[in-house]
């Protein structure tokens, strides 16, 4: 059983020059994340002014991509399916809060990504982690980070392989696993620099060489950080094989019914025929 080409329809449409801003965005993403081991020591002075430059830098960047990606195709239709979900996934995430790993966010952020297009999936990753920062009072040099990463799980989700039935929840499931374990890889490395004491052996120390700064932000991830990002996964391993059948059906309902990028077409009104031209 194939899925109708109907519901293959993205939500938001990427036009090629927001592509390439969002191949760029990634670029830039990944020297915000792994500036550690590229940046060479006392090129910003201290070791807390790069975070902060990327992370101002982020916001700029997730800015230009979202309005791109407005640029190039999102109706009203998609702007209220947008709202709403990420009113939701605000309103759930607090439910886990990260405590012992569980969060509630990437589930609704997977599903929605891989029905509603990568488009969809990126900037609902943005506003739901935005709008639950508001909420929780979580905002933060660590927000851009986060709304960053959530928008790369969301968007890679829509750009996973086709598959139908029981395949595609399994196919899910396993990348809502890896994405636990992805996002607090990366998200440990916007704050491992000056977390840690510096005389300790797993601490970053500037000058070090790749495979030794390497090496010890390994040791650093396992030792403070692995429990927590298995109980993320597993979260969202659990949420998606239970529910996610169901709620794939609802929003693919939803999205047939809305049909995003249907063409609209503004007919003149006929005009009533007056009494004279009806004799």
């Amino acid at each position: 059983m194939s899925v109708p080409a109907q519901l293959r329809i993205t939500a938001i449409r990427i036009t090629p020059r927001a592509g390439v801003i969002i191949a760029l965005a990634a670029c830039v993403g990944l020297v915000a994340f792994f500036w550690p081991f590229v940046v060479a020591p006392g090129k910003f002075g201290s070791s807390y002014a790069p975070p902060l430059i990327f992370g101002a830098l982020l916001v700029l960047v997730l800015c230009v991509v979202i309005s791109e990606i407005a640029e190039g195709g999102i109706n009203s239709k998609a702007l209220a399916m947008l709202g709403v979900l990420s009113a939701v996934n605000a309103a759930i995430r607090p439910l886990g809060a990260g405590t012992a790993g569980i969060e509630t966010v990437f589930f609704i952020l997977v599903l929605a990504g891989r029905v509603y297009g990568p488009g969809f999936g990126f900037t609902l990753g943005c506003t739901s982690l935005f709008a639950s920062a508001l909420i929780t009072g979580g905002v933060g040099p660590w927000m851009p980070y986060q709304m960053f990463g959530c928008a790369f799980v969301g968007m890679l989700a829509g750009l996973l392989p086709r598959a139908t039935g029981r395949r595609e929840v399994l196919l899910l499931a396993v990348y809502g696993s890896l994405s636990g374990y992805l996002f607090g890889f990366l998200l440990n490395l916007s704050f491992w620099p000056f977390s840690l004491d510096p005389n300790s052996s797993i601490a970053y120390l500037p000058g070090l060489p790749f495979t030794e700064q390497w090496q010890r932000y390994i040791a650093f991830d396992l030792a403070t950080s692995l429990g927590w990002d298995t109980g993320r996964a597993v979260t969202n391993f659990i949420c998606i094989t239970l529910a996610g059948p169901a709620v794939l059906t609802v929003f693919r309902r939803a999205a047939r019914k809305a049909r995003f990028q249907a063409p609209v077409r503004f007919a003149a009104r006929p005009s009533p025929r007056s009494p004279d031209t009806a004799r």
